[in-house]
């Protein structure tokens, strides 16, 4: 039985309801695209992390930086420039040109407890800065830090959603958290997909990474289209800690802090006078005194203090100088490529320069007090109980701060000399957490050049609507079918035009971990929260317009003024999702959406790096558990498991016939063994059990007992930074010294898997202790 003969072919066979038609007959039709403004500049916006007002040469530093200065020189700098004191809400901010908090990242974005204001990530209904940009014909690239997605979505099974590339990037090289090591980065990020690296080479160094990076990919746009403008964000992870830095260039700063943060002061600040950044007869206020954030004087420090801090602050110039030599390829690619005077350049900071955590913590024998930096900075900041050994050897280490071996950050008494003339650091509603230097150039669209200065209050949520009047770009009024909300920013294009245009920016909130400040036609009342403090018993500060270092408080002679300015800050906050406000109990790091209990988890070997937010989840609460699938043969060696890195993790490993286990104790390792396997063995379990805060690790082969070790450090939240790799220790080592010998040391044997094993009681442990922080919070009002 046959079917029907087909039809023959027509070449114009009608579809129904049209009309037969010749290609040469119709009338051709194309989708419209957007195309960018004859003569539009390229835009680069080059944000740097933790970076003090005075940093740069051109805002008073002594550190070289002649290629932020040439920027400057071809544009304006602001004197009076703020951010929030934090790196994801001003982030957020830049990006969508509102408030942090009604950007709903009013904290970074390691967190959610369940309010708007603090979801951790952006606004689906409102366009961002690349987005406004391709919508205008603009090629969107980015290099560098991102943290503006929640960490449960740093994986490769999480929703993507929130990535550079789905908020309007074309190309994006980078980490999408917080901070990553400089000389083995523990995640980076290549477009939607994670960058698969066993071992960095010899001398790598992140931040010259991002710049070849992004000088590709400026050639690339160049090379594909010579008309098309670009949009770059450099997204700097410097000066963020780990404060690390190339050898030779900590080398070319040997010397230049032996005189001390005090001196520094007041050398920054005679300078800022002469460069008009700050007016004739600005004085200095006294060194920081508030509990948890004073410095002492640097001729109370001993010997050994004085050389180790003077250090601490030459690796941070060398950071600082990186970031501006990276600038200055930048510049000489547009140079080389004819378009550095029709290339608007933005730099800025994310916050003022930062210090370490506020809690006492044990002095090393060799300081007189507690304000030392620190070579662990994990170690430091995250478990009190660690043991000063990195911090005890520092002075006979010296040369190893700032490589990859430490995870550096300075004493706070640089921080304030960074944020010279002002008073505190990151995280205060004071001027040291949210007044950063601001350079805005455009040689081609702008008039002003030389030292040009504007003292006009400004705002990070006016570079947006900056940029769009600046550009002459449309700002798209709608996301995904949803209506964008109004900026909250506004241009400062009127007075780059003219120095006494007055400001458009006449009023602020600011809020960061319940500390709160308002500022209005030149006056400021802030608050320095003390956790666990009532609101209601907090004191407002209040400063006169014509006290920019705020040296004195004028609340008593002013109490409506303060009244007033609270109520304006009241007002703010409800209007942009601030509250509730951080009262310190701890609620918004432990109350989260609903997460299914951990399970077990198989990994096979050769699986790509557990992403480390997943992996930590493994290894909380009170006992967990890994078993090795595997034939063992003698003769096989290498790393069995490895989880973490320098900044602290352990792993285990066979060599020489011999089982060994090792801790990394923050960048203080501790290693156990030999277990000798003389005999071929089927099953290998390693048991870390959690006892009074502290781990105790079993090592058992084939079922028997072979090695204990009481006493470990118990890695908390997101600890180890590194993730878990099965077969191999990959990027920054766990143990160092098997690095230098074996580097990654793939294991040679038969392994198939390891299957970790959580304890499902951790949840309701968060829980209860969730419940706890809420009931401590309610006496907090």
């Amino acid at each position: 039985m046959t079917g029907p003969t087909p039809a023959p072919f027509e070449p114009y066979r009608d579809w129904p309801g049209t009309a037969r038609t010749t290609m040469a007959e119709s009338t051709p039709w194309w989708p419209e695209r957007p195309r960018a403004r004859a003569g539009s500049p390229n835009v680069i916006v080059v944000l740097a992390d933790d970076l003090g007002f005075s940093d740069v040469g051109c805002f008073g530093s002594e550190i070289p930086t002649p290629h932020l200065d040439r920027t400057a020189e071809d544009g304006v700098r602001y004197t009076n420039f703020r951010v929030t004191p934090l790196c994801s809400p001003t982030r957020a901010a830049l990006m969508t040109g509102l408030n942090a908090h009604a950007a709903g990242i009013g904290f970074p974005t390691q967190i959610d407890p369940g309010f708007p204001g603090y979801v951790s990530e952006l606004p689906v209904d409102q366009p961002v800065l690349p987005e406004v940009f391709r919508a205008n014909g603009y090629a969107t690239l980015m290099v560098g830090k991102w943290h503006l997605c929640r960490e449960d979505d740093f994986s490769e099974a999480g929703s993507r959603h929130n990535w550079p590339l789905q908020r309007g990037f074309d190309q994006f090289y980078g980490f999408l958290e917080a901070l990553t090591d400089f000389h083995h980065p523990h995640r980076l990020y290549e477009g939607n997909s994670v960058v698969h690296v066993d071992e960095y080479p010899d001398g790598y160094y992140l931040t010259d990474d991002l710049t070849d990076r992004a000088e590709r990919m400026i050639r690339e746009v160049r090379a594909a289209d010579a008309d098309k403008p670009f949009f770059l964000y450099f997204s700097h992870g410097a000066v963020h800690a780990p404060m690390h830095a190339k050898a030779d260039d900590i080398a070319e700063h040997r010397g230049r802090y032996d005189e001390g943060w005090d001196v520094v002061r007041e050398r920054r600040l005679a300078r800022q006078v002469e460069l008009g950044v700050m007016p004739p007869g600005t004085e200095l206020p006294p060194r920081n005194s508030e509990a948890g954030h004073d410095v002492r004087a640097w001729s109370e420090l001993n010997a050994t203090e004085r050389a180790v801090h003077a250090r601490h602050m030459e690796v941070y110039a060398a950071m600082v100088a990186s970031l501006d030599r990276s600038l200055g390829r930048l510049r000489a690619l547009l140079a080389e490529l004819g378009e550095l005077d029709n290339t608007v350049i933005v730099f800025s900071s994310d916050n003022g320069a930062a210090r370490l955590t506020d809690q006492p913590r044990p002095a090393p024998s060799w300081a007189s007090g507690d304000d030392t930096g620190t070579a662990t900075y994990f170690g430091y900041m995250q478990s009190p109980g660690v043991p000063p050994a990195v911090d005890e050897d520092l002075p006979a280490r010296l040369d190893e701060l700032g490589g990859p071996t430490t995870w550096p950050h300075y004493p706070r008494g640089w921080a304030m000399a960074c944020n010279t003339p002002f008073r505190l650091y990151k995280f205060s509603t004071l001027r040291g957490g949210q007044q950063s230097p601001f350079i805005l150039s455009w040689p081609a669209g702008i008039a002003q050049r030389g030292a040009v200065l504007r003292r006009q209050y400004a705002h990070i949520t006016d570079v947006l609507p900056t940029l769009v009047e600046l550009i002459g770009l449309e700002l798209p009024v709608q996301r995904e079918g949803r209506p964008a909300s109004a900026l909250a920013g506004t241009s400062l294009v009127p007075t780059i035009a003219d120095p006494d245009a007055p400001s458009g920016h006449t009023e602020q909130y600011t809020e960061c971990v319940g500390n709160r400040g308002y500022y209005r036609d030149g006056w400021e009342a802030a608050t320095h929260r003390r956790p666990g403090v009532p609101f209601s018993q907090e004191e407002w500060q209040l400063f006169a317009p014509d006290d920019p270092t705020q040296r004195r408080n004028v609340a008593g002679e002013h109490p409506d003024k303060v009244v007033e300015l609270k109520a304006a800050f009241d007002e703010a906050a409800w209007a942009n999702q601030v509250y509730p406000l951080d009262e310190g109990s701890g609620v918004k790091h432990l109350q989260h959406p609903p997460r299914p209990a951990p399970r077990p988890l198989r990994i096979l070997a050769g699986t790509p790096t557990l992403e480390r937010h997943h992996a930590s989840m493994l290894v909380q609460g009170t006992r967990w558990s890994v078993d090795v699938d595997w034939a063992y043969t003698p003769g096989d060696e290498g790393i069995v498991l490895a989880h973490g890195g320098q900044a602290g993790g352990y792993q285990l490993w066979v060599e020489d016939g011999a089982l060994w286990f090792e801790q990394n104790q923050y960048g203080d390792p501790h290693r156990f063994g030999p277990v000798p396997l003389d005999a071929p063995s089927s099953a290998l379990e390693l048991r870390v059990e959690v006892t009074d805060g502290r781990w105790t690790a079993t090592v058992l082969v084939d079922g028997t007992e072979r090695l204990v070790v009481p006493g470990l450090i118990r890695f908390l939240s997101f600890l180890p930074f590194e993730g878990i790799d099965v077969g191999i220790c990959r990027r920054s080592p766990v143990s160092w010294e098997l690095y230098q010998r074996r580097r990654s040391f793939p294991f040679t044997g038969t392994l198939r898997a390891v299957t970790y094993r959580p304890d499902p009681d951790s949840w309701e442990q968060l829980a209860a202790r969730a419940e706890q922080a809420r009931e401590l919070g309610l006496g907090l009002q």
